[in-house]
């Protein structure tokens, strides 16, 4: 692949197709629930992220795999309307991965997935010049095997990788020796390293692994990171929320954004919440995918939650 071809960010890692189901009041056990619309909208975690940063003027590249059926058709024209240069494996008669996302009437969601075993991304789904030709390589960690793979080939040609995982998956210990910025959900650090301090294990985390930064996305509570010295905690921006669906994938947008620019680790911090906070806005994954200014106007004008953690230096 030539440089001309060299792009900013490539992506390896899960798209979905979101069933978007605003409820007014969430369903009980046995209980029936009217519904008055459904949208369906493509989403996924590594597939978000891309679009957001090609959205932005990042140069980027998505690597997954699709079915043949109307939703692959809905991420092929999403990707070839934002610009993303799309590395799709087909596979015949597979069902493209499903998401129902419940959301309440406060925004917060609830994801029931469905995704066919055939569409598994495979170490030998990738290219090694796919991964190498790009400055930074995104991976949500589904399929494990496969983001392993892209990290090691990208650890070898010196391409830092960003890593959003919610799940402890089987072998994701070696993926994330090869991870260099390790953000990822509420939950993950204690139930990765035991403990019920979230400190502790973020910095655990950042001794075993030797990431340069470990960090965890805490909903209001902004973000709170280890970068082997200190901690630092940035709350999240108060806003009007209508879907929290896609936060996460927006908020690791915005970081890797705001490491192309190279700007200091607070400020990438700041930009992400404000990110993830302007997109809970919109309905759906990308629904509410700003402009850099527009973001940058949220940081200025926005008020924010409380701080929950007390910062603090190495002991």
């Amino acid at each position: 692949m030539a440089e001309g071809n060299k792009v900013d960010l490539v992506g390896v890692g899960l798209n979905a197709t979101d069933t978007l189901i605003p409820l007014v009041n969430y369903p009980s056990r046995g209980s029936k629930v009217e519904y008055r619309h459904a949208t369906v909208l493509p989403g996924g975690q590594a597939a978000t992220t891309v679009v957001a940063c090609q959205t932005w003027g990042l140069k980027t590249r998505y690597v997954g795999k699709l079915g043949e059926d109307d939703a692959a058709r809905l991420h092929r024209d999403a990707f070839a309307r934002a610009g993303v240069e799309a590395q799709l494996t087909a596979v015949p008669g597979a069902a493209s991965p499903q998401s129902l996302i419940l959301v309440d009437e406060g925004g917060e969601r609830t994801v029931l997935c469905r995704r066919d075993e055939r569409l598994l991304l495979q170490p030998g789904d990738l290219r090694r010049e796919w991964i190498e030709n790009a400055r930074f390589l995104h991976v949500d960690g589904y399929e494990t095997a496969a983001a392993t793979l892209a990290a090691q080939w990208a650890r070898e040609a010196g391409i830092p990788v960003i890593a959003d995982l919610d799940e402890p998956y089987p072998q994701v210990d070696k993926l994330i020796e090869n991870v260099d910025y390790l953000i990822v959900s509420r939950d993950f650090p204690c139930r990765l390293m035991g403990g019920s301090s979230m400190e502790d294990a973020l910095r655990l985390m950042q001794m075993r692994f030797g990431c340069r930064l470990t960090a965890a996305t805490l909903g209001e509570d902004g973000v709170l990171a280890w970068d082997g010295r200190q901690y630092l905690h940035r709350p999240a921006y108060r806003v009007p929320v209508v879907d929290t669906t896609g936060a996460g994938d927006i908020f690791h947008a915005g970081f890797i954004y705001a490491l192309r620019q190279g700007w200091p680790l607070e400020r990438q911090l700041d930009f992400s919440c404000a990110a993830a906070a302007i997109n809970c806005m919109a309905s759906g994954a990308r629904g509410g995918i700003q402009s850099v200014a527009a973001i940058e106007e949220l940081m200025g004008n926005t008020s924010r939650y409380q701080v929950v953690y007390d910062v603090r230096a190495a002991d």
